[in-house]
Protein backbone atom coordinates (compact mmCIF):
# COMPACT_ATOMS: atom_id res chain seq x y z
CA UNK A 1 0.00 0.00 0.00
CA UNK A 2 0.82 3.62 -1.18
CA UNK A 3 0.63 6.20 1.65
CA UNK A 4 2.39 9.65 1.78
CA UNK A 5 4.95 9.37 4.82
CA UNK A 6 4.92 12.85 5.89
CA UNK A 7 0.72 13.29 5.22
CA UNK A 8 -0.16 12.13 9.19
CA UNK A 9 2.79 13.56 11.10
CA UNK A 10 3.38 16.79 12.80
CA UNK A 11 6.83 17.31 11.29
CA UNK A 12 7.14 20.94 10.57
CA UNK A 13 7.12 21.66 6.72
CA UNK A 14 9.48 23.88 5.67
CA UNK A 15 8.27 28.10 5.41
CA UNK A 16 10.35 30.16 5.35
CA UNK A 17 8.66 32.96 3.29
CA UNK A 18 5.53 32.18 5.10
CA UNK A 19 3.41 31.49 1.74
CA UNK A 20 2.51 28.44 2.87
CA UNK A 21 0.43 29.52 5.88
CA UNK A 22 -0.59 32.63 3.86
CA UNK A 23 -2.17 29.98 1.31
CA UNK A 24 -3.73 27.50 3.33
CA UNK A 25 -5.25 30.75 5.70
CA UNK A 26 -6.46 32.35 2.25
CA UNK A 27 -8.08 28.61 1.64
CA UNK A 28 -9.58 28.51 4.84
CA UNK A 29 -11.73 32.03 4.28
CA UNK A 30 -13.56 29.98 1.23
CA UNK A 31 -17.28 29.01 0.81
CA UNK A 32 -18.29 26.07 -0.34
CA UNK A 33 -21.83 25.98 -0.77
CA UNK A 34 -22.00 22.00 -0.22
CA UNK A 35 -19.85 22.68 2.79
CA UNK A 36 -21.39 21.29 6.34
CA UNK A 37 -18.97 23.24 8.71
CA UNK A 38 -20.38 26.40 10.43
CA UNK A 39 -20.91 29.70 7.63
CA UNK A 40 -20.17 26.95 5.37
CA UNK A 41 -16.47 27.23 5.17
CA UNK A 42 -14.26 25.61 2.74
CA UNK A 43 -13.19 22.19 4.13
CA UNK A 44 -9.66 21.73 4.33
CA UNK A 45 -8.90 18.73 6.44
CA UNK A 46 -5.61 18.42 7.87
CA UNK A 47 -4.33 15.92 5.12
CA UNK A 48 -5.44 18.33 2.30
CA UNK A 49 -3.86 21.62 4.56
CA UNK A 50 -0.26 19.48 4.54
CA UNK A 51 -0.26 19.05 0.84
CA UNK A 52 -0.86 22.85 0.66
CA UNK A 53 2.00 23.22 3.24
CA UNK A 54 4.33 20.86 0.95
CA UNK A 55 3.02 22.62 -2.65
CA UNK A 56 3.81 26.33 -1.36
CA UNK A 57 5.84 26.60 1.74
CA UNK A 58 9.67 25.16 0.85
CA UNK A 59 11.21 27.68 -1.18
CA UNK A 60 14.61 28.02 -2.55
CA UNK A 61 17.27 30.85 -1.48
CA UNK A 62 15.93 33.15 -4.41
CA UNK A 63 12.54 32.86 -3.29
CA UNK A 64 11.34 30.75 -6.18
CA UNK A 65 9.36 27.55 -5.20
CA UNK A 66 10.67 24.21 -4.70
CA UNK A 67 8.03 22.18 -5.75
CA UNK A 68 6.84 22.15 -9.51
CA UNK A 69 5.09 19.14 -10.04
CA UNK A 70 2.54 17.21 -7.61
CA UNK A 71 1.28 13.81 -8.64
CA UNK A 72 -2.03 13.80 -6.63
CA UNK A 73 -3.15 9.90 -7.17
CA UNK A 74 -6.89 9.96 -5.06
CA UNK A 75 -9.50 7.29 -5.32
CA UNK A 76 -12.67 8.77 -6.22
CA UNK A 77 -14.66 10.56 -3.42
CA UNK A 78 -11.75 12.19 -2.09
CA UNK A 79 -12.83 15.68 -3.05
CA UNK A 80 -9.89 16.16 -5.31
CA UNK A 81 -12.24 18.26 -7.75
CA UNK A 82 -12.56 20.64 -4.72
CA UNK A 83 -8.78 20.65 -3.53
CA UNK A 84 -8.00 21.84 -7.22
CA UNK A 85 -10.83 24.29 -7.26
CA UNK A 86 -9.38 25.79 -4.08
CA UNK A 87 -5.84 25.81 -5.75
CA UNK A 88 -7.46 27.44 -9.06
CA UNK A 89 -8.65 30.34 -6.85
CA UNK A 90 -5.44 30.52 -5.06
CA UNK A 91 -3.73 31.51 -8.50
CA UNK A 92 -6.70 33.55 -9.37
CA UNK A 93 -6.90 35.76 -6.53
CA UNK A 94 -5.38 34.39 -3.60
CA UNK A 95 -2.05 34.58 -2.52
CA UNK A 96 -0.32 32.94 -5.80
CA UNK A 97 -1.75 34.99 -7.90
CA UNK A 98 1.10 36.54 -10.54
CA UNK A 99 0.00 39.59 -12.89
CA UNK A 100 -0.85 38.07 -16.47
CA UNK A 101 -1.31 34.99 -14.89
CA UNK A 102 -2.68 31.59 -16.91
CA UNK A 103 -3.94 28.98 -15.29
CA UNK A 104 -5.21 25.90 -16.72
CA UNK A 105 -7.52 23.05 -16.60
CA UNK A 106 -7.30 20.26 -19.01
CA UNK A 107 -8.99 16.78 -19.39
CA UNK A 108 -9.49 13.94 -21.97
CA UNK A 109 -13.23 15.28 -23.17
CA UNK A 110 -15.43 17.93 -22.95
CA UNK A 111 -16.98 17.18 -20.24
CA UNK A 112 -14.87 15.70 -17.59
CA UNK A 113 -12.67 19.15 -18.29
CA UNK A 114 -16.41 21.19 -17.09
CA UNK A 115 -16.02 19.24 -13.80
CA UNK A 116 -13.43 21.51 -11.82
CA UNK A 117 -14.32 24.50 -13.96
CA UNK A 118 -18.00 24.06 -12.68
CA UNK A 119 -16.45 23.34 -9.27
CA UNK A 120 -14.92 26.91 -8.84
CA UNK A 121 -17.41 28.38 -11.17
CA UNK A 122 -20.08 27.36 -8.08
CA UNK A 123 -17.97 28.42 -5.33
CA UNK A 124 -17.37 32.07 -7.08
CA UNK A 125 -21.47 32.23 -7.99
CA UNK A 126 -21.95 31.70 -4.19
CA UNK A 127 -19.30 34.31 -2.50
CA UNK A 128 -20.45 37.83 -3.20
CA UNK A 129 -16.29 38.19 -2.18
CA UNK A 130 -15.53 36.67 -5.03
CA UNK A 131 -17.98 37.65 -7.39
CA UNK A 132 -16.75 40.86 -7.07
CA UNK A 133 -13.59 40.15 -8.76
CA UNK A 134 -13.84 37.55 -10.88
CA UNK A 135 -15.80 37.05 -14.00
CA UNK A 136 -17.28 33.66 -14.66
CA UNK A 137 -17.70 32.70 -18.83
CA UNK A 138 -19.29 29.59 -19.25
CA UNK A 139 -19.62 29.60 -22.46
CA UNK A 140 -16.16 29.83 -23.38
CA UNK A 141 -15.35 27.91 -20.03
CA UNK A 142 -12.93 30.60 -19.03
CA UNK A 143 -12.48 32.32 -15.81
CA UNK A 144 -11.09 35.86 -15.13
CA UNK A 145 -9.77 38.59 -12.52
CA UNK A 146 -9.71 41.85 -14.34
CA UNK A 147 -7.65 43.58 -11.44
CA UNK A 148 -4.73 41.06 -11.44
CA UNK A 149 -5.33 40.53 -13.82
CA UNK A 150 -5.22 36.67 -13.79
CA UNK A 151 -7.51 34.30 -15.94
CA UNK A 152 -8.43 30.44 -15.68
CA UNK A 153 -9.49 28.25 -18.79
CA UNK A 154 -10.74 24.91 -18.83
CA UNK A 155 -9.89 23.03 -22.41
CA UNK A 156 -10.08 19.08 -23.49
CA UNK A 157 -8.42 16.93 -25.39
CA UNK A 158 -11.21 16.47 -28.32
CA UNK A 159 -10.75 20.30 -29.00
CA UNK A 160 -8.17 22.34 -30.09
CA UNK A 161 -4.46 21.65 -29.06
CA UNK A 162 -3.47 24.45 -27.01
CA UNK A 163 0.11 25.09 -28.13
CA UNK A 164 1.68 28.94 -27.86
CA UNK A 165 -0.26 29.11 -24.54
CA UNK A 166 2.07 30.01 -21.82
CA UNK A 167 0.58 29.21 -18.65
CA UNK A 168 1.84 29.26 -15.25
CA UNK A 169 -0.20 26.48 -13.88
CA UNK A 170 -1.34 23.28 -15.41
CA UNK A 171 -3.72 21.20 -13.48
CA UNK A 172 -4.24 17.59 -15.51
CA UNK A 173 -7.34 15.81 -14.49
CA UNK A 174 -7.67 12.50 -14.59
CA UNK A 175 -5.02 11.77 -16.84
CA UNK A 176 -4.95 7.63 -16.95
CA UNK A 177 -8.10 8.93 -19.43
CA UNK A 178 -5.83 10.76 -21.74
CA UNK A 179 -5.67 8.04 -24.93
CA UNK A 180 -4.65 8.03 -27.75
CA UNK A 181 -3.09 10.58 -29.99
CA UNK A 182 -4.98 13.44 -29.01
CA UNK A 183 -3.94 12.84 -24.88
CA UNK A 184 -0.25 12.54 -26.08
CA UNK A 185 -0.48 15.62 -28.06
CA UNK A 186 -2.55 17.84 -25.35
CA UNK A 187 -0.08 16.70 -22.72
CA UNK A 188 3.36 17.26 -25.17
CA UNK A 189 1.62 21.09 -25.33
CA UNK A 190 1.10 21.59 -22.38
CA UNK A 191 4.05 20.01 -20.88
CA UNK A 192 6.66 21.58 -22.72
CA UNK A 193 4.67 25.29 -22.19
CA UNK A 194 5.35 25.07 -18.80
CA UNK A 195 9.53 25.80 -19.59
CA UNK A 196 8.40 29.30 -21.08
CA UNK A 197 7.91 30.99 -17.06
CA UNK A 198 10.06 30.66 -14.19
CA UNK A 199 7.95 29.52 -10.99
CA UNK A 200 5.33 27.13 -13.00
CA UNK A 201 3.78 24.27 -11.67
CA UNK A 202 2.01 21.19 -13.06
CA UNK A 203 -0.48 19.58 -10.64
CA UNK A 204 -1.56 15.97 -12.23
CA UNK A 205 -4.77 14.82 -10.15
CA UNK A 206 -6.35 12.01 -10.98
CA UNK A 207 -7.36 8.09 -10.05
CA UNK A 208 -5.62 5.05 -10.93
CA UNK A 209 -5.81 3.40 -14.82
CA UNK A 210 -5.04 1.02 -16.46
CA UNK A 211 -2.04 -0.61 -18.44
CA UNK A 212 1.67 0.19 -18.18
CA UNK A 213 1.99 1.70 -22.16
CA UNK A 214 0.97 4.66 -21.11
CA UNK A 215 1.17 8.21 -20.64
CA UNK A 216 -0.43 8.08 -17.20
CA UNK A 217 1.40 5.13 -15.91
CA UNK A 218 5.32 6.78 -16.72
CA UNK A 219 3.80 10.06 -14.78
CA UNK A 220 2.80 7.78 -12.37
CA UNK A 221 5.20 5.52 -11.85
CA UNK A 222 8.14 8.25 -11.89
CA UNK A 223 6.25 9.76 -8.74
CA UNK A 224 6.01 6.25 -6.91
CA UNK A 225 9.38 6.09 -7.34
CA UNK A 226 10.09 9.71 -5.55
CA UNK A 227 8.16 8.90 -3.04
CA UNK A 228 9.10 4.88 -2.12
CA UNK A 229 12.65 7.16 -2.22
CA UNK A 230 14.19 5.66 -4.86
CA UNK A 231 15.06 8.79 -6.86
CA UNK A 232 15.49 12.13 -5.21
CA UNK A 233 13.32 14.65 -6.80
CA UNK A 234 12.62 17.57 -4.98
CA UNK A 235 10.85 19.51 -7.71
CA UNK A 236 8.03 16.41 -7.80
CA UNK A 237 5.74 15.95 -4.86
CA UNK A 238 4.54 12.63 -4.51
CA UNK A 239 0.92 12.62 -3.10
CA UNK A 240 -0.09 8.73 -3.97
CA UNK A 241 -2.46 6.91 -1.81
CA UNK A 242 -2.74 3.25 -3.64
CA UNK A 243 -3.89 0.17 -3.01
CA UNK A 244 -0.85 -2.44 -4.40
CA UNK A 245 -1.66 -6.05 -5.90
CA UNK A 246 -0.06 -8.09 -2.20
CA UNK A 247 -2.94 -6.02 -0.44
CA UNK A 248 -5.78 -7.19 1.03
CA UNK A 249 -9.05 -5.50 -0.69
CA UNK A 250 -11.16 -6.96 2.27
CA UNK A 251 -9.60 -4.92 4.88
CA UNK A 252 -11.26 -1.99 6.18
CA UNK A 253 -8.21 -0.74 7.17
CA UNK A 254 -6.96 -0.40 4.01
CA UNK A 255 -9.42 1.56 2.37
CA UNK A 256 -8.88 4.41 5.41
CA UNK A 257 -4.96 4.35 4.74
CA UNK A 258 -5.97 4.48 0.77
CA UNK A 259 -9.16 7.49 1.36
CA UNK A 260 -7.78 9.98 3.68
CA UNK A 261 -11.06 11.35 3.45
CA UNK A 262 -12.90 8.46 4.92
CA UNK A 263 -12.06 9.36 8.16
CA UNK A 264 -13.43 12.39 7.92
CA UNK A 265 -16.51 11.14 6.63
CA UNK A 266 -16.20 10.82 2.91
CA UNK A 267 -16.67 8.76 1.20
CA UNK A 268 -19.74 6.91 2.02
CA UNK A 269 -18.46 4.05 4.28
CA UNK A 270 -21.90 2.14 3.66
CA UNK A 271 -21.48 2.38 0.28
CA UNK A 272 -17.90 0.80 0.20
CA UNK A 273 -19.33 -1.87 2.19
CA UNK A 274 -21.88 -2.25 -0.30
CA UNK A 275 -19.44 -2.32 -3.37
CA UNK A 276 -17.34 -4.57 -1.53
CA UNK A 277 -19.97 -7.47 -1.09
CA UNK A 278 -20.92 -6.95 -5.04
CA UNK A 279 -17.01 -7.18 -5.72
CA UNK A 280 -16.71 -10.89 -4.29
CA UNK A 281 -19.16 -13.09 -6.61
CA UNK A 282 -18.04 -10.60 -10.06
CA UNK A 283 -15.02 -9.91 -11.38
CA UNK A 284 -16.17 -6.83 -13.29
CA UNK A 285 -17.36 -5.20 -9.80
CA UNK A 286 -13.92 -6.23 -7.93
CA UNK A 287 -12.33 -4.35 -10.43
CA UNK A 288 -13.99 -1.22 -10.29
CA UNK A 289 -13.86 -1.29 -6.86
CA UNK A 290 -10.37 -2.13 -6.68
CA UNK A 291 -9.71 0.66 -9.89
CA UNK A 292 -11.63 3.50 -8.42
CA UNK A 293 -12.39 3.34 -4.64
CA UNK A 294 -8.56 1.71 -3.71
CA UNK A 295 -7.10 3.05 -6.21
CA UNK A 296 -4.88 -0.06 -7.58
CA UNK A 297 -3.18 -0.08 -11.19
CA UNK A 298 -5.08 -2.78 -13.00
CA UNK A 299 -3.91 -4.46 -16.40
CA UNK A 300 -4.84 -3.32 -19.59
CA UNK A 301 -7.66 -5.87 -20.30
CA UNK A 302 -10.56 -5.68 -18.64
CA UNK A 303 -11.33 -9.49 -18.74
CA UNK A 304 -7.44 -10.17 -18.36
CA UNK A 305 -5.89 -13.56 -19.68
CA UNK A 306 -3.26 -13.70 -16.27
CA UNK A 307 -2.69 -11.11 -13.77
CA UNK A 308 0.02 -8.74 -15.10
CA UNK A 309 2.14 -8.97 -12.04
CA UNK A 310 1.99 -12.96 -11.93
CA UNK A 311 3.12 -12.28 -16.00
CA UNK A 312 6.33 -10.15 -14.61
CA UNK A 313 7.44 -12.70 -12.95
CA UNK A 314 9.09 -14.49 -15.40
CA UNK A 315 11.20 -11.40 -16.29
CA UNK A 316 14.67 -13.58 -16.39
CA UNK A 317 16.95 -13.02 -18.76
CA UNK A 318 16.73 -15.04 -22.24
CA UNK A 319 19.77 -15.67 -23.47
CA UNK A 320 20.03 -15.86 -27.04
CA UNK A 321 23.67 -16.05 -27.17
CA UNK A 322 23.57 -19.22 -25.27
CA UNK A 323 20.38 -20.68 -27.30
CA UNK A 324 22.67 -20.24 -30.14
CA UNK A 325 26.05 -22.26 -28.37
CA UNK A 326 23.77 -25.23 -27.37
CA UNK A 327 21.77 -25.03 -30.10
CA UNK A 328 18.54 -26.17 -27.99
CA UNK A 329 15.54 -27.08 -30.06
CA UNK A 330 13.61 -23.94 -31.15
CA UNK A 331 10.30 -23.38 -32.32
CA UNK A 332 8.86 -20.12 -34.21
CA UNK A 333 5.35 -18.58 -33.75
CA UNK A 334 4.93 -16.37 -36.50
CA UNK A 335 1.94 -13.99 -36.62
CA UNK A 336 1.96 -11.40 -40.10
CA UNK A 337 -1.78 -10.10 -39.60
CA UNK A 338 -1.92 -6.96 -41.60
CA UNK A 339 0.45 -5.69 -43.55
CA UNK A 340 -0.08 -1.80 -41.95
CA UNK A 341 0.90 -2.59 -38.55
CA UNK A 342 2.95 -4.78 -36.20
CA UNK A 343 3.90 -8.36 -37.36
CA UNK A 344 5.64 -10.54 -35.36
CA UNK A 345 7.96 -13.65 -34.87
CA UNK A 346 7.93 -15.34 -31.67
CA UNK A 347 10.95 -18.04 -30.28
CA UNK A 348 10.30 -20.30 -27.95
CA UNK A 349 12.88 -23.27 -26.29
CA UNK A 350 12.18 -25.83 -23.49
CA UNK A 351 13.06 -25.09 -20.25
CA UNK A 352 12.80 -28.06 -17.98
CA UNK A 353 9.17 -28.28 -17.60
CA UNK A 354 8.53 -24.30 -18.41
CA UNK A 355 9.42 -22.24 -21.25
CA UNK A 356 12.05 -19.16 -22.78
CA UNK A 357 10.56 -16.88 -25.54
CA UNK A 358 11.53 -13.93 -27.20
CA UNK A 359 10.11 -11.88 -30.37
CA UNK A 360 11.11 -10.15 -32.90
CA UNK A 361 8.90 -7.42 -33.86
CA UNK A 362 8.20 -5.27 -37.14
CA UNK A 363 6.61 -2.40 -38.07
CA UNK A 364 6.20 0.35 -41.13
CA UNK A 365 8.79 2.95 -40.97
CA UNK A 366 6.54 5.66 -41.94
CA UNK A 367 4.22 7.32 -39.60
CA UNK A 368 6.37 5.25 -36.97
CA UNK A 369 5.33 7.61 -34.12
CA UNK A 370 1.96 7.66 -35.62
CA UNK A 371 1.49 4.50 -35.81
CA UNK A 372 2.07 4.30 -31.32
CA UNK A 373 0.04 7.07 -30.66
CA UNK A 374 -2.53 5.34 -32.45
CA UNK A 375 -2.40 3.07 -29.69
CA UNK A 376 -1.33 5.10 -26.98
CA UNK A 377 2.69 3.78 -26.98
CA UNK A 378 5.67 4.68 -28.39
CA UNK A 379 6.74 2.45 -31.28
CA UNK A 380 9.38 5.28 -31.90
CA UNK A 381 11.34 4.69 -28.72
CA UNK A 382 11.12 0.97 -28.74
CA UNK A 383 12.23 1.17 -32.25
CA UNK A 384 14.84 2.95 -30.96
CA UNK A 385 15.50 0.76 -28.03
CA UNK A 386 15.65 -2.53 -30.71
CA UNK A 387 12.58 -3.77 -29.71
CA UNK A 388 10.27 -3.24 -33.15
CA UNK A 389 12.51 -3.64 -36.19
CA UNK A 390 11.38 -0.79 -38.70
CA UNK A 391 10.43 -1.83 -42.53
CA UNK A 392 11.02 0.89 -45.00
CA UNK A 393 7.92 2.03 -46.43
CA UNK A 394 4.11 2.14 -44.91
CA UNK A 395 3.87 -1.06 -45.15
CA UNK A 396 5.45 -3.90 -43.58
CA UNK A 397 8.54 -5.74 -46.12
CA UNK A 398 7.52 -9.21 -45.77
CA UNK A 399 10.80 -10.00 -47.59
CA UNK A 400 12.94 -8.96 -44.25
CA UNK A 401 10.57 -10.75 -42.50
CA UNK A 402 11.23 -13.86 -44.07
CA UNK A 403 15.04 -13.20 -43.99
CA UNK A 404 14.48 -13.11 -40.58
CA UNK A 405 13.28 -16.04 -40.35
CA UNK A 406 15.45 -17.68 -42.00
CA UNK A 407 18.34 -16.09 -40.16
CA UNK A 408 16.97 -17.63 -36.97
CA UNK A 409 17.00 -20.76 -38.85
CA UNK A 410 20.80 -20.58 -39.44
CA UNK A 411 21.68 -19.13 -35.83
CA UNK A 412 19.47 -21.76 -33.93
CA UNK A 413 18.10 -24.98 -34.14
CA UNK A 414 14.73 -24.09 -35.22
CA UNK A 415 12.83 -27.49 -36.11
CA UNK A 416 9.62 -25.84 -37.51
CA UNK A 417 7.84 -22.33 -38.26
CA UNK A 418 4.42 -22.35 -37.36
CA UNK A 419 1.96 -19.77 -39.38
CA UNK A 420 -1.59 -18.53 -39.30
CA UNK A 421 -2.51 -19.70 -43.09
CA UNK A 422 -4.32 -16.46 -43.49
CA UNK A 423 -1.96 -14.52 -44.48
CA UNK A 424 1.14 -16.69 -44.55
CA UNK A 425 0.59 -18.91 -47.31
CA UNK A 426 3.08 -17.45 -49.67
CA UNK A 427 5.60 -17.40 -47.60
CA UNK A 428 5.28 -21.08 -46.11
CA UNK A 429 5.76 -22.15 -49.38
CA UNK A 430 9.12 -20.47 -50.05
CA UNK A 431 10.57 -21.67 -46.81
CA UNK A 432 9.10 -25.32 -47.27
CA UNK A 433 11.02 -25.29 -50.85
CA UNK A 434 14.37 -24.35 -49.43
CA UNK A 435 13.82 -27.49 -46.52
CA UNK A 436 13.13 -24.92 -43.56
CA UNK A 437 10.01 -26.47 -42.05
CA UNK A 438 6.96 -24.51 -41.88
CA UNK A 439 3.29 -25.51 -40.75
CA UNK A 440 0.18 -24.17 -40.06
CA UNK A 441 -1.45 -23.06 -36.89
CA UNK A 442 -5.19 -22.21 -37.48
CA UNK A 443 -6.89 -19.44 -35.21
CA UNK A 444 -9.52 -21.04 -34.34
CA UNK A 445 -10.99 -22.88 -31.07
CA UNK A 446 -9.44 -26.35 -31.89
CA UNK A 447 -6.17 -25.01 -32.31
CA UNK A 448 -5.64 -22.31 -30.12
CA UNK A 449 -7.88 -23.72 -26.93
CA UNK A 450 -5.18 -25.89 -26.13
CA UNK A 451 -1.91 -23.59 -27.18
CA UNK A 452 -3.75 -20.96 -24.55
CA UNK A 453 -3.95 -23.09 -22.25
CA UNK A 454 -0.60 -24.60 -22.11
CA UNK A 455 0.99 -21.01 -22.27
CA UNK A 456 -1.29 -19.80 -19.12
CA UNK A 457 -0.03 -22.87 -17.13
CA UNK A 458 3.67 -21.90 -17.89
CA UNK A 459 3.06 -18.06 -16.34
CA UNK A 460 0.53 -19.28 -13.51
CA UNK A 461 3.67 -21.56 -12.84
CA UNK A 462 6.52 -19.01 -13.18
CA UNK A 463 7.90 -21.33 -16.40
CA UNK A 464 7.35 -18.73 -18.62
CA UNK A 465 10.68 -16.44 -19.34
CA UNK A 466 10.11 -13.29 -21.49
CA UNK A 467 12.81 -11.30 -20.34
CA UNK A 468 10.54 -8.64 -19.61
CA UNK A 469 10.32 -7.32 -23.59
CA UNK A 470 7.95 -4.20 -23.21
CA UNK A 471 6.62 -4.87 -26.18
CA UNK A 472 5.61 -8.22 -25.53
CA UNK A 473 4.25 -7.41 -22.42
CA UNK A 474 1.75 -4.66 -23.68
CA UNK A 475 0.70 -7.72 -26.40
CA UNK A 476 -0.03 -9.74 -23.15
CA UNK A 477 -1.65 -6.65 -20.85
CA UNK A 478 -4.43 -6.08 -23.55
CA UNK A 479 -5.67 -9.37 -24.03
CA UNK A 480 -9.37 -9.89 -23.91
CA UNK A 481 -10.63 -13.88 -23.10
CA UNK A 482 -13.83 -15.34 -24.41
CA UNK A 483 -14.49 -18.41 -22.78
CA UNK A 484 -16.71 -21.01 -24.64
CA UNK A 485 -19.41 -23.85 -22.86
CA UNK A 486 -16.48 -25.91 -22.74
CA UNK A 487 -14.09 -23.57 -20.63
CA UNK A 488 -11.85 -23.25 -23.43
CA UNK A 489 -10.05 -20.26 -23.61
CA UNK A 490 -9.20 -17.61 -26.38
CA UNK A 491 -7.51 -14.68 -27.09
CA UNK A 492 -9.11 -11.56 -29.15
CA UNK A 493 -8.56 -7.48 -28.57
CA UNK A 494 -11.92 -6.50 -27.15
CA UNK A 495 -13.14 -2.75 -28.43
CA UNK A 496 -9.77 -1.02 -28.11
CA UNK A 497 -8.37 -2.64 -31.15
CA UNK A 498 -4.95 -2.52 -29.60
CA UNK A 499 -2.45 -5.26 -30.69
CA UNK A 500 -2.35 -8.85 -29.40
CA UNK A 501 -0.60 -10.31 -31.97
CA UNK A 502 2.83 -11.07 -29.80
CA UNK A 503 0.67 -13.18 -27.46
CA UNK A 504 -1.32 -15.38 -29.91
CA UNK A 505 2.34 -15.94 -31.64
CA UNK A 506 3.75 -17.13 -28.04
CA UNK A 507 0.75 -19.61 -27.59
CA UNK A 508 2.22 -20.96 -31.21
CA UNK A 509 5.27 -21.33 -30.67
CA UNK A 510 4.61 -22.48 -27.01
CA UNK A 511 1.95 -25.09 -28.20
CA UNK A 512 4.63 -26.41 -30.99
CA UNK A 513 7.01 -26.56 -27.85
CA UNK A 514 5.40 -28.52 -26.21
CA UNK A 515 4.50 -31.30 -28.42
CA UNK A 516 8.34 -31.34 -28.68
CA UNK A 517 10.46 -33.32 -31.44
CA UNK A 518 8.65 -36.99 -30.56
CA UNK A 519 5.95 -35.44 -32.62
CA UNK A 520 7.77 -33.74 -35.55
CA UNK A 521 7.81 -34.10 -38.51
CA UNK A 522 9.75 -32.17 -41.59
CA UNK A 523 6.44 -32.52 -43.73
CA UNK A 524 4.87 -29.27 -43.90
CA UNK A 525 1.53 -30.86 -44.35
CA UNK A 526 1.49 -33.12 -41.02
CA UNK A 527 -0.15 -30.81 -38.58
CA UNK A 528 -4.39 -30.91 -38.37
CA UNK A 529 -6.83 -29.36 -36.26
CA UNK A 530 -8.00 -33.21 -35.31
CA UNK A 531 -4.50 -33.47 -33.45
CA UNK A 532 -5.48 -31.16 -30.79
CA UNK A 533 -8.72 -33.15 -30.18
CA UNK A 534 -6.99 -36.40 -28.98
Amino acid sequence: MLRPSWIDNDDEIPDPLGRGEAAVKWLRMLKHPKSKLPGRAFQLDPWQERIIRRIYGPRHPDGTRVVRRVVLLLPRGNRKTSLCAGITLLHLLGTEREAGGLTISAASAHEQAMELFNEAAMIINNDKRLEKHLQVREYVSRITCPKVPSRYVAIASDGKTQHGKTPNVVIADELHAWEGRPGLKQWEALDSALVKVPGTLMIVASTSGRGQENLAWKTVEYAMKVQKGEIDDPATLPVIFMAEPEDDWQDEDLWFAVNPGLAHGYPDLDAYRDKAKKALHSPFDRDSFLQFNLNRWLDQSTSPFVEMQVYDQGNREVDLEEMEITQAPCWLGVDLSKNEDLTVVVAAWRDGTGYQVWPWFFCPEDNLRARGELHGVDYLQWAADGFIIPTPGNTVDLRMVEDHIRELHARFNVKESAFDPTFGRSMMANLNEDGLPAVEFRQGWVSMAPAVKELERAILSGGLAHGGHPVLRWNFSNIQVETDKAGNRMFHKGKSGNKIDGAVAAAMAVARAAAGEEQFTSSASWFTEDMWMA
